[in-house]
Order: C-alpha cells, then sequence, then structure tokens
C-alpha cells in the first residue's frame, strides 16, 4: 500500500500485505517454525540485533506480522504484538510491566479469567491489587492516590455493559504514575479505540469480532512502539505466548468482513434490545446506546455504535433463565461472543461462576441474567426465537 491514509473498512482488507517474489493476492501462510541464514555472520548479526530476520517463529513470522501491521493502522497504534489467545495478551500486557511491589487498580467489572488474574494472581508475585466501581470516578481519584502502576478496565464491560470513562480515568491514573490498559473486545476498533481516549495499551481476543466465525483462538496487544518492543517484547519471546501462523492466516482473512459483520450484528442487537425491553418477561434490557441505558451519553462520546451484545435480566431467576434458553431452537448456547452465529450465556454458571455470589450480585449478574451476542441471521428470524422461548416462561 501507499502512504495514503485509508478508511478502517479499506485497511482491514488490505492493510500490512506483504507480498512474497510470487506476487501472490491473498496473504501467503508461512507455516514454519524456523528460519535459516545465508551464513554464520548474518545468524550472529541477526541475534546481535544487528539486522532484521526473522529467526523462529516464536518470536516473529511474515504472516503474524502482517496481522500485527493491519491491527496496528486499524486501531492507530505505532506496534502490536499477536498471542495465542486473548486471556495470553491480557496477561502479557500485565505481567511484562509489573513486578513485586507494584500496585494495579482495576475495574471491578471484568471478564472472569481477567478478574482471576488481577484478585488470586499478581498477589502472588507481591503485586497489591485493588478494584473500584468503574463508573465511580470518586473511587478511582481514592484509589489512586497512593499511586499505582497499572489501571486495567474493559468497557463496555462483560457481561453489563458498564461504561466507563476512559478519559477521566486515564487522566487519573497517568497523574498516579500508571499506565492504563483496556481491554476492548466488545467494542471491537471499529466502534471504539481507546487510545484516543488516553489509553496505553489495548488488548483484544482475535477470537471474537476479529475471526468472528468460531474457527481459531488469538490475541493481540497494541501501544506505543518503545513500551511493545522493550516492554512487552521480552517478556513475550522468552515466555512463548506465541499465536501460530496458521490461526493468524485465518484472522487476517476474517478480518476482510470484520466491518460487515459488525455493522450488520450492531443493527441487529440494537432491534433486539428494544424488543426484549417490550416483553412483560423481562426486567431489563441493556444495550449502551438505549435512551434506558444509565451511561447512554457517556457511551455515545466514547462509541460509534452500541456493539453486537445485548445483556436482559428475565423474570424467575435461574430457573426461568434455563427454560428460556433451553427452548432456543436458532439462537445456540455458548460462552463465545462476536460470532457470526447468535448465542447466548449464563454468565452466573459459566463465564462469571468463579467470582464470588457476593461480588457477582455487586456487578448486578443474578440468575435471571443472560448475555445475547447477535450473530448475523435475519433479526426477525432472531426475534422469532426469542418470543418462542419466552412464552415457554408463561
Amino acid at each position: 500500500m501507499t502512504s495514503r491514509i485509508y478508511r478502517p473498512a479499506t485497511n482491514l482488507v488490505h492493510a500490512g500485505q506483504v507480498r512474497s517474489n510470487f506476487a501472490e493476492n491473498a496473504e501467503a501462510l508461512y507455516l514454519t517454525s524456523g528460519f535459516v541464514y545465508d551464513n554464520a555472520e548474518q545468524a550472529e548479526a541477526t541475534f546481535k540485533g544487528e539486522i532484521s530476520h526473522y529467526q523462529y517463529s516464536r518470536f516473529g513470522n511474515p504472516t503474524v506480522s502482517m496481522l500485527e501491521a493491519r491491527l496496528a493502522t486499524l486501531e492507530g497504534a505505532e506496534a502490536c504484538r499477536a498471542t495465542a489467545t486473548g486471556m495470553a495478551a491480557v496477561n502479557a500486557a500485565l505481567l511484562a510491566h509489573l513486578k513485586a511491589g507494584d500496585r494495579v487498580v482495576a475495574s471491578r467489572a471484568l471478564f472472569g479469567s481477567c478478574s482471576w488474574i488481577v484478585s488470586t494472581l499478581l498477589p502472588r508475585y507481591g503485586i497489591e491489587s485493588v478494584f473500584v466501581d468503574g463508573g465511580d470516578l470518586a473511587a478511582w481519584e481514592a484509589a489512586l492516590a497512593p499511586g499505582a502502576a497499572l489501571v486495567l478496565l474493559e468497557t463496555p464491560s462483560n457481561p453489563m455493559l458498564e461504561i466507563i470513562d476512559m478519559r477521566a480515568v486515564a487522566d487519573l491514573a497517568h497523574k498516579a504514575g500508571a499506565i492504563v490498559v483496556v481491554d476492548n473486545v466488545f467494542a471491537t476498533p471499529l466502534l471504539q479505540r481507546p487510545l484516543e481516549f488516553g489509553a496505553d495499551v489495548v488488548v483484544y481476543s482475535a477470537t471474537k469480532h476479529m475471526d468472528g466465525q468460531g474457527r481459531v483462538l488469538g490475541g493481540a496487544v497494541l501501544g506505543g512502539k518503545d513500551w511493545i518492543d522493550n516492554t512487552l517484547q521480552p517478556f513475550t519471546r522468552n515466555t512463548g505466548p506465541a499465536i501460530s501462523p496458521f490461526n493468524a492466516w485465518v484472522i487476517l482473512k476474517g478480518l476482510e468482513t470484520m466491518a460487515l459483520r459488525v455493522g450488520q450484528a450492531s443493527r441487529s442487537a440494537a432491534a433486539i434490545a428494544d424488543h426484549l425491553a417490550g416483553q412483560r418477561q423481562v426486567i431489563r434490557a441493556l444495550y449502551p446506546f438505549r435512551a434506558d441505558h444509565p451511561q447512554v451519553d457517556l457511551a455515545r462520546q466514547q462509541m460509534s455504535a452500541g456493539g453486537t451484545l445485548v445483556t436482559f435480566e428475565l423474570d424467575g431467576g435461574k430457573d426461568a433463565a434455563f427454560r428460556f434458553m433451553n427452548a432456543l431452537e436458532l439462537i445456540a448456547i455458548s460462552n463465545n461472543l462476536g460470532d457470526s452465529k447468535s448465542m447466548v450465556t449464563h454468565p452466573e454458571t459459566t463465564t462469571h461462576s468463579r467470582i464470588a455470589p457476593a461480588e457477582r450480585a455487586r456487578l448486578g449478574i443474578n440468575g435471571g441474567t443472560i448475555r445475547f451476542s447477535v450473530g448475523l441471521e435475519d433479526v426477525a428470524d432472531l426475534i422469532d426465537d426469542l418470543d418462542r422461548a419466552l412464552a415457554a416462561l408463561k
């Protein structure tokens, strides 16, 4: 590509592509563990860092490099490192930066595995962890007053779609000496770009909307070149959370249709949220762009659309939720999200089951809570399936 600046949909198709001497049109898949050198001197210079040459696919691979370049262009980041999974991305971003004696402040509303890393893993290494309610700026200010090394948050949050004021939190964090890491999986870089709101690092599960078709696992960490090269890369090179070239290639092909998929699924999700909100069996329906979302104004400031996820609560608790889910015919039960196929999950018994009951209640997750990842089916068919399942509760 030229140096011309293109829009996101174009970058999703073209950014980062490097053609071999065979001039292939599709991105090449380099299934190789290692690379060879013209001579011993070239190998020595490569390991000294004096020249740029691929060494080993745990360190770098041409297919993976194309994925990293494409994601960096899309995010507006200086650099990117792809990882084997989304949780590998989160873990690497945190452990690469932190050391014993450091302090982390995190939003309370985190994906279950992210919460476990902050609450359980980090303290094992002598790192203090503090949780705050993400929407309470006074709580952020108080928690950051003693200083911190890192702030972790996700917005919209999983599964209750809480919105956090990234600019305000970033300002507080930077004054406290912390970098800000944002999990942007729900919004995707198409609907929200955290770096523009003061974040330093953005993490993704590329398994979700980027592949978006339920095929492979992957993750990504994006940020400034100095931090990626000198803080993150030594950690990933030596601990090995590398993505396979095949998975990177599949995600590259998935990115080509990401704008179409996220756009359509977001429009369907908005319509489904409106429909669910009008059903008597539904206590509440949460969607960032609905007028009754408690942080709709902030959501509209930070996001260009409401996203592909809808969370709702059924009257009747776990029993009603299970009867509803078991009555679905088209919509699958799965703990994945961001897929072309629609799916529902019950956070209390799956993704957030290892979070203490009192903490789940504080987050608003209860037996009647259902997270709905809206796919690419005809929205009328999805609504019909929802209505049939709701009828089973009567």
